[in-house]
């Protein structure tokens, strides 16, 4: 379960985003704490943002300068969205879990009314789309569930263009920050290995799977999955907090 969760994340977050749905949930299944099952989702999808990147790799070197600024912003807001959430305890945490798993369906399902691409090719990202994507980075180093469609959004909104190339750019950023808070929760020990040893090779295959699947396979197919599983999770964690 652990390694079919891990690979299929990583697909999902290729194409857009929501594969944390899965691999948190597999790990909450699988007996781990919140916290401990949040941290782990970070280190088990970040394999899967490597792979996505090296296969977006040409597009993302036509935008390298917005995407070396974008991601020493997002450096700063992985670290501080990890920090705050290494600063809770795991029962207020858990309090908090069905209400973001809801907040980050709703994001998700209604993503393509968000990403719709209104500036013309090549737009610079500007002041909203930087201040978006430190918003949206912090929450991604805190939680991560729709982060992927967050930063879709967010550059859809400021910077537009080709989908691909705003999806390259969002796998690389997410890479950054999932890095970032790899650091610091190893720090915290707050990490299941064995879970993680378990899940990274499938997020590895799954990564560079999932950029195939994005070119060919029904994005509303997919979406739909990871929307059902957001909403499964959230009913758990209400029924069961």
């Amino acid at each position: 379960m652990l390694f079919v969760a891990g690979f299929l994340s990583s697909a999902v977050n290729a194409v857009a985003g929501g594969g944390t749905f899965l691999t948190f949930g597999a790990m909450t299944l699988a007996g781990l704490p919140p916290i401990v099952a949040n941290a782990t989702s970070a280190i088990v999808q970040f394999p899967g943002y490597v792979t996505s990147a090296l296969a977006y790799r040409r597009e993302i070197r036509r935008d390298f300068r917005e995407a070396a600024i974008l991601g020493i912003l997002s450096l700063i807001g992985g670290l501080a969205g990890a920090l705050i959430l290494l600063s809770l305890s795991n029962p207020s945490f858990r309090a908090m879990v069905p209400w973001l798993l809801i907040a980050a369906t709703v994001i998700f399902a209604a993503g393509p009314l968000l990403r719709p691409g209104i500036p013309a090719e090549g737009t610079p990202v500007g002041m909203f789309g930087l201040a978006g994507q430190l918003l949206t980075a912090i929450y991604g180093g805190f939680f991560g569930a729709g982060m992927g469609i967050m930063m879709l959004a967010v550059l859809g909104l400021s910077k537009g263009g080709d989908y691909h190339r705003l999806n390259a750019l969002k796998n690389f950023l997410a890479m950054v920050i999932a890095a970032v808070a790899i650091v610091v929760f190893t720090g915290g020990n707050v990490v299941g290995w064995l879970q993680a040893a378990v899940m990274i090779p499938g997020g590895a295959l799954g990564g560079y799977a999932g950029v195939w699947l994005a070119r060919r396979v029904p994005q509303a197919l997919i979406r739909g999955l990871v929307v059902a599983v957001g909403l499964l999770l959230a009913v758990y964690y209400f029924v069961t907090g």
